[in-house]
């Protein structure tokens, strides 16, 4: 969104927590995107196990030119697919399993009869153990191995279902060796890196040490791009504050964690996820079934409104939608109906005290976090419209972020990618800046914006925050102007 947005009042008054939209078959169309970025849409996922390169590019392509014709800042977030292990063709399909039936995992790409099992992860006989589990299809069938030898491994059902072809395999207690990022992964960052991707997400972190990896050669390939580590493994919970710390930006990635644990660990696992974010300072994003009827109903049931709902209270930056935006049949009023939600549910955190980041009572802050404190602090005893931070890098808006407070709070920078980014930042309403400001020219156009823009009546107040990036003739400075 650039300074020019002509939004009116209501641009103060969107919901502050962020919604990251899936890009599919029933989206990528132009006319869809400039219809779901009006509707809210603050984030695009590209999902790179669907589609090939040319594809996405284009959708890139598309969101950009969207994003422009609507003068709204929205980020892109590009979601390598990592060491997803699946079914191979089955002998029937789809195939019934029952409870006490014995089927085995076999090498090779054909199975034999309909009691043999194949897998596209080659290591599999080799790394499993008698006594393993194996959930099938997203936990719809689950296995426990009784046997095994160097080329098969025989299991019994525990737990029924019909399983189809190419459906997810998931080892929740075997150690395995296949890295975080594949050939497949590495090529599509480096695309994703080239491409001026705003968030590039990792699937399946086990240690802070992938994170790093990627990082690493995402800064390599010359881009900024934050990298979200998506929390889907039990591993991932076992180094949690770690990989947290080194992460830009977490994903309860909820589909295969609740595989990979007991899926009545997975509420308090979500709740604890969203804790350590609060608490490192990171944007944490809910994922995974928020709406999921809306992939044919207009309506969700009330226990997915009630999921978004406490998601949001315990403290997300973000939640996001995937097949009910990508494939659904409705994926503009799932977009309306999860922006409905967050309005109604951020009504009971205003009544809440500001949650602060763990910095408020910890030693070693950073200019950043003294300054952004004092300003929230000036803004809600002056009772100002508005807070605007003038800065070049994210920085200074996510920790405003991380204060959760509701003064709006507009982030005005000279920099593309840093507003981009910002486009996920609890609270944060991201705008390009539309030209160079000198120390004396930022106010007069801050004042001049929020009179014709935000609608800001004579005599309310407006709290300015300039770092020293995006004014360098100036230290960090906190400003109060009067509307005149």
């Amino acid at each position: 969104m650039s300074m020019d947005q002509g939004s009116s009042n209501s641009l103060l008054n969107l919901p502050r927590t962020k919604l990251v939209a899936t890009i599919g078959p029933a989206s990528r169309e132009p006319d869809t995107l400039r219809k779901l970025i009006a509707t809210g849409v603050d984030v695009f996922r590209l999902n790179m196990a669907h589609a090939d390169l040319t594809v996405h590019q284009e959708s890139v392509d598309r969101i950009r030119a969207a994003s422009k014709a609507l003068d709204r800042t929205v980020g892109i977030l590009v979601d390598l697919a990592g060491p997803k292990i699946r079914l191979g063709q089955l002998h029937t399909d789809p195939l019934e399993l029952h409870t006490g039936d014995s089927i085995d995992f076999v090498r090779g790409e054909k199975p034999a009869n309909a009691h043999e099992l194949t897998c596209g992860y080659a290591p599999l006989l080799d790394e499993v153990q008698i006594g393993d589990e194996i959930a099938l299809a997203d936990g719809i069938a689950r296995l426990t191995i009784v046997s095994k030898t160097a080329d098969r491994a025989t299991c019994r059902v525990v737990d029924s279902g019909t399983i189809r072809s190419r459906q997810g395999v998931n080892l929740p207690g075997t150690k395995l060796s296949v890295p975080a990022l594949l050939p497949a992964d590495r090529r599509n960052a480096d695309w994703a890196a080239k491409a001026g991707i705003d968030y590039i997400s990792l699937s399946f972190v086990r240690t802070p040490d992938e994170v790093r990896e990627l990082k690493a050669m995402v800064r390599g390939a010359g881009s900024s791009a934050q990298i979200v580590a998506k929390i889907e493994k039990r591993e991932a919970l076992d180094n949690l504050e770690a990989i947290v710390a080194e992460a830009d930006a977490v994903m309860v990635a909820r589909g295969d964690l609740g595989v990979e644990i007991a899926i009545e660990k997975t509420p308090l696992a979500q709740k604890r996820i969203i804790r350590t974010c609060l608490q490192l300072g990171k944007p944490v994003i809910v994922a995974t079934q928020m709406l999921e009827s809306m992939h044919h109903s207009k309506q969700p049931t009330r226990a997915e409104v009630s999921d978004v709902a406490n998601a949001i209270l315990d403290g997300a930056d973000a939640c996001m939608l995937s097949g009910e935006t990508a494939i659904g049949e409705f994926p503009v009023d799932a977009v309306r109906m999860m922006k409905k939600i967050m309005g109604e549910t951020e009504q009971m955190l205003r009544y809440r005290s500001s949650r602060m980041s763990s910095k408020e009572s910890e030693s070693g802050w950073s200019v950043v976090d003294s300054v952004m404190l004092g300003a929230a602090q000036i803004a809600r005893r002056l009772d100002a419209r508005m807070v605007v931070i003038a800065s070049s890098t994210p920085d200074a808006a996510l920790v405003k972020s991380k204060q959760r407070d509701f003064v709006p709070t507009i982030c005005l920078s000279d920099n593309d990618k840093a507003a981009q980014q910002m486009s996920l930042y609890w609270g944060i309403i991201p705008l390009q800046a539309p030209q160079k400001f000198g120390y004396g020219e930022l106010p007069r156009f801050v004042i001049n914006w929020a009179k014709q823009q935000a609608k800001i009546n004579r005599g309310e107040r407006v709290v300015i925050v300039m770092d020293n990036e995006f004014l360098p003739e100036v230290h960090d400075t906190v400003m109060v102007v009067e509307i005149d």
